[in-house]
């Protein structure tokens, strides 16, 4: 975990998992990528713009072996070819799907007066969605920007795909109202 002073917030940005190892597994898909990075790089840049912190999340996990696109020897754990550069307040590495687990990130919010979190990474479902029910449990209110997360298409147990549209709308349908509220780039940033 890597610091730099930041002043108290009553808001943060979770980026999760944006990084270079995704392009490396073979679900990855460019079709959504053009739109995701814009949204993401106008949301990173907005929030910068308006003193909110941007908590950079990176997920390292499996053997630590050249192969394994997620472990540190890989040299893919880093920022996302096209995400713009920014100054992150923090930046932990995770190895469970919630960035919450084992990282101190909660601690951190605490220390930073945080109470409202903006969610945006890979992948919609997985990380992100984990990460949002974890942090609405704990009492932080989550403002989900779908739009700045992105998903691959997927084969369901018994055998027929959900697109990556399909995935987004059942995130959304399950964090709404319980969990999270789901907002755009433009709405979390007004």
């Amino acid at each position: 975990m890597s610091r730099i002073d930041t002043p108290h917030h009553p808001t943060a940005l979770l980026l999760i998992d944006v990084q270079q190892s995704f392009r490396a597994r073979p679900y990855w898909s460019e079709a959504d990528v053009p739109a995701w990075l814009a949204a993401t790089n106008r949301l990173v840049a907005g929030c910068a713009a308006r003193g909110i912190p941007v908590v950079q999340v990176f997920h390292t996990d499996g053997p630590d072996t050249p192969d394994n696109p997620f472990a540190p020897t890989s040299g893919l754990i880093r920022p996302i070819d096209g995400l713009a550069p920014f100054d992150a307040a923090l930046r932990i590495d995770k190895h469970r799907h919630s960035a919450l687990v084992g990282t101190g990130l909660g601690v951190w919010l605490h220390a930073h007066g945080v109470q409202r979190l903006i969610v945006a990474g890979i992948r919609t479902e997985q990380c992100c969605e984990t990460t949002t029910r974890h942090a609405s449990d704990e009492g932080w209110a989550v403002d989900y920007v779908t739009e700045a997360t992105l998903t691959f298409e997927m084969t369901t147990p018994a055998g027929a795909t959900l697109t990556a549209a399909q995935i987004r709308e059942r995130t959304e349908t399950v964090l709404a109202g319980r969990f999270a509220t789901i907002r755009t780039v433009d709405e979390v940033l007004a």
